[in-house]
């Protein structure tokens, strides 16, 4: 221990070090200090600076190497690790960038992480208690955010430990546009509906919402099981194993947790692939009221460019028909008003897509109506335009299918 001052004069001075070193450190730690007039305020931090803009590739094997590297390591004998299949973090669709992110990850971890064996996601691998990687790569603006103009692709990557029930690594980049495939695959292309679903919100909280130490969120934890089952069931449907597919969906509707919109899509599509015409209407039937139940319905009718007629594309316009009919009277039945609301990509002028998105969605209102005439007075139209895009490329494909979409909100009470 270090002698203390003998005069006053050092004790003044040692006095005014620590409360100098004190101050310092409050500063450091983001706490408070005080102002002029003595009141405390609080320490204004300064903003992080944006991960830089890599090229695709680049980006992959930067944010894998940062979080393999990053987590404790797993011991003497080799850790399983499983992927949850990667999502976009606006929709939860997977697409070709997400399963070519994963392949590559797989070979960066089996090259340079030995320690690690990657496991397909299944209920059996997850039995022995992994490690889990998630992901989400999402379109974002020059601020990270999924809204305006986007400019890059923000990818984030977790690991989370089973066994300690923690999240244990995280990384977070940006990757540019350029080279970048948003086609969805097979399964989530096909799909005719689209709402937030709360199982795919827990995975993008999880993902987004975490950092290193926190607990896994419960919600995603307690879906793990069925998202097994769901992953199987969506790779069967893409490898054309429909009645596989089905068998799957079907299990993974009885499991807990199992009451989601990626498993009455799944349904609806493998009965539609199989050619099963009157266990079809049924499984849209389960696709509205889940709709309707969660009070969001996002249906994918796809227009002529600049039309309000619908785009005869061969597959699903041929049952446009059988979707409004079912829509009209789960309407009816469920004692719900509609609010009917078009939306359009970015392209062309904004008063331009604030017309057409309207006009389409008076078009939808019109054949409910005409199915249905109790509707008449139970529905509402608006369009949107370009506001609420969920991918925002403005590539008017099919990555972005879901920014032409027509959605419908139950309103309550219904007066």
């Amino acid at each position: 221990m270090k002698n203390l001052p003998t005069s006053k004069t050092g004790a003044v001075s040692a006095v005014r070090r620590l409360l100098a070193g004190i101050a310092l450190g409050v500063l450091l730690t983001g706490g408070f200090v005080c102002g002029a007039s003595g009141e405390t305020a609080p320490v204004e931090q300064p903003t992080p600076a944006l991960p830089p803009v890599l090229a695709f590739d680049d980006a992959v094997a930067a944010a894998a190497r940062a979080v393999f590297s990053a987590a404790p390591p797993p011991g003497a004998r080799a850790l399983d690790v499983v992927i949850d299949p990667l999502v976009d973090g606006m929709t939860g669709y997977q697409s070709k960038a997400t399963q070519s992110i994963q392949d590559r990850i797989v070979g960066i971890v089996k090259k340079e992480f030995p320690q690690y064996t990657v496991r397909r996601i299944t209920p059996e691998s997850l039995r022995q208690r992994p490690r889990v990687l998630i992901g989400t790569f999402t379109p974002v603006n020059a601020q990270m955010k999924p809204t305006g103009e986007r400019e890059a692709y923000k990818f984030c990557l977790v690991l989370l430990d089973l066994e300690t029930g923690k999240v244990v690594a995280k990384s977070v980049v940006r990757a540019r546009q350029e080279g970048v495939d948003s086609t969805p695959t097979a399964v989530f292309g096909d799909s005719p509906v689209w709402t937030e679903d709360r199982s795919i919100q827990a995975y993008i909280a999880a993902c987004q919402g975490s950092k290193v130490g926190d607990p896994i969120k419960q919600e995603y934890y307690d879906g793990l099981a069925a998202a097994a089952l769901i992953s199987e069931a969506s790779d069967a449907y893409d490898e054309g194993s429909f009645a596989e597919a089905l068998n799957l969906y079907r299990t993974a509707r009885k499991a807990p947790f199992g009451d989601q919109l990626r498993v009455y899509n799944g349904i609806y599509l493998s009965l539609a692939k199989l050619g099963r015409v009157d266990q079809t209407a049924a499984a849209f039937h389960d696709l509205v009221d889940y709709g309707i139940r969660n009070k969001r319905l996002a249906v994918k009718f796809l227009f002529r460019p600049g039309s309000v007629r619908f785009a005869n594309d061969g597959t699903m316009s041929g049952a446009y028909g059988m979707w409004l009919q079912q829509i009209a009277a789960q309407t009816v039945a469920s004692r719900v008003c509609l609010q009917i609301t078009g939306h359009t990509s970015p392209t062309g002028p904004a008063a331009m897509n604030d017309s057409l998105s309207l006009l389409r969605a008076e078009y939808i209102q019109s054949r409910l109506e005409e199915d249905q005439p109790p509707l008449k007075n139970r529905t509402v139209a608006a369009g949107m335009g370009s506001r609420e895009n969920l991918i925002g490329t403005g590539r008017d494909d099919a990555t972005d299918t879901l920014d032409r979409r027509v959605e419908l909100k139950p309103i309550e009470p219904c007066g």
